[in-house]
Order: C-alpha cells, then sequence, then structure tokens
C-alpha cells in the first residue's frame, strides 16, 4: 500500500532544477519506499510513500522477488534520479540482518539496472539529517519528516518515515555539495567515491549552489 499526493506524476526529465530520491528502508516482512522531490532550495515534496510486505510464511526467493517487482514499479512509475538505501552494519539477530541485506542487495540492483545513481546513508545519518540528532527515536523521526514534507499526521508505520528520512538526508547531504559538480557518496563497500553526474544532475547541482549564494532556506525552520 503506498500514498501518493496528487499532481506528483512527473517524466524523469521534466524538472531539471530537481531531484527525484527514492528512499529504501530495507526489510524481508516490511520494506519501506519513499520518493521525495528537492529543489536547489533544499525544499522536499512527498511524491509517495508505502510499504512493501511479504509474508514469513513465502520462501525467501519469492519474497525477494516481489520486493524487486514493486522497487521495478515505483522507479518506472515515478522516475526517480537517484535511489538511497539505509546501510545497515549490524544487528544483534543473525538471521534478520541476512535478510536485510538481501534487500539491500535488490535494492541497490534495482537502481543500477534502470541506470540510476545508487547511495547508502546510515540510520545514524538519516536521523541526523531530519532531526539533527544521530540518536534520535522512531517518534522523533517520524515528527520531523511530517514537518518537513507539511504532512498532517507522521507517515506511517516507522518504515515508511525511515524510507522518507533515507530519500531526504540523501537529498540534502549526498547531491550537489562539491564545488566542481562532483559528489561524494557512499558506494557498495563503504568507500567514498567521486559519482559522474548526468546532465540533469549537473544542472540540478548548479542550481542549488546558487541558490546557496543567494541565501538558501532550511525547510526545518518555520517561515516568518
Amino acid at each position: 500500500m503506498s500514498t501518493r499526493p496528487a499532481g506528483a506524476a512527473r517524466s524523469r526529465s521534466a524538472v531539471v532544477a530537481e531531484q527525484r530520491v527514492l528512499g529504501v528502508d530495507p526489510g524481508l516482512t516490511r520494506c519501506g519506499l519513499g520518493c521525495v522531490d528537492i529543489d536547489p532550495r533544499r525544499h522536499v515534496r512527498l511524491v509517495e510513500v508505502g510499504v512493501v510486505r511479504t509474508p514469513p510464511s513465502q520462501s525467501p526467493e519469492l519474497r525477494l522477488l516481489a520486493i524487486a517487482e514493486a522497487l521495478d514499479d515505483w522507479i518506472a512509475r515515478l522516475g526517480p534520479t537517484s535511489v538511497s538505501v539505509e546501510r545497515v552494519f549490524a544487528q544483534d539477530n543473525l538471521r534478520s540482518v541476512i535478510g536485510v541485506a538481501q534487500v539491500m542487495g535488490v535494492a541497490m540492483l534495482a537502481g543500477a539496472r534502470h541506470g540510476l545513481e545508487v547511495a547508502q546513508h546510515t540510520p545514524s545519518e538519516a536521523k541526523a539529517a531530519v532531526t539533527g540528532s544521530g540518536t534520535a527515536d522512531k517518534p522523533q523521526v517520524q515528527a520531523m519528516v511530517a514537518r518537513i514534507l507539511g504532512l498532517s499526521e507522521p507517515p506511517s508505520p516507522a518504515d515508511a518515515a525511515d524510507a522518507l528520512a533515507q530519500a531526504i538526508c540523501h537529498g540534502w547531504r549526498g547531491g550537489g555539495t562539491g564545488a566542481d559538480g562532483a559528489t561524494d557518496m557512499v558506494s557498495a563497500g563503504g568507500q567514498v567515491r567521486t559519482s559522474a553526474r548526468t546532465p540533469a544532475q549537473r544542472q540540478w547541482a548548479e542550481a542549488q549552489a546558487a541558490a546557496r549564494r543567494t541565501g538558501a532556506v532550511d525547510p526545518r525552520r518555520p517561515r516568518r
């Protein structure tokens, strides 16, 4: 199930001064997906949010297939410019972390197969981006995501809010920060690399740099 505001449809090339990020909170039972548009002044707009659910009684390969098909559908319909996947280091439950790692791989492959930039940010990075604290709890993340996006109520369940936080984190921290139009991004294996950008991404980076020079507005601060 997903939530999509009216007027959210857009072709991939329609708006070059924005980036559209698909955030993924990987999980085998619940995989959160959140897509947002971010303009050069860091204003964020919700495109669609939802959770892909698979039953534990189903065989693992069929559960991964269902998630892969959902990712392909979201990418085909929404036309994101990049995919950002939550990067999980470790969990106490070995069985759970294996499932999360498998879904991470599926999400990264989906982005690569569609020719998109694929990034990874840790939960702490995403929390810090939207709340200012890398140790924020889930209700705090949900509340701040709702505030940033101007929603009447926090996204639910938490997996959906985490996916949106991941997308916002990448849009604010992972794109358009280099003076030369390059971007430092975390690649598979944890290495920081400078990504080659598409012409549209370079235009977005230049527009964001220009917005910073004229005084960008932090959407987390109330407007006067």
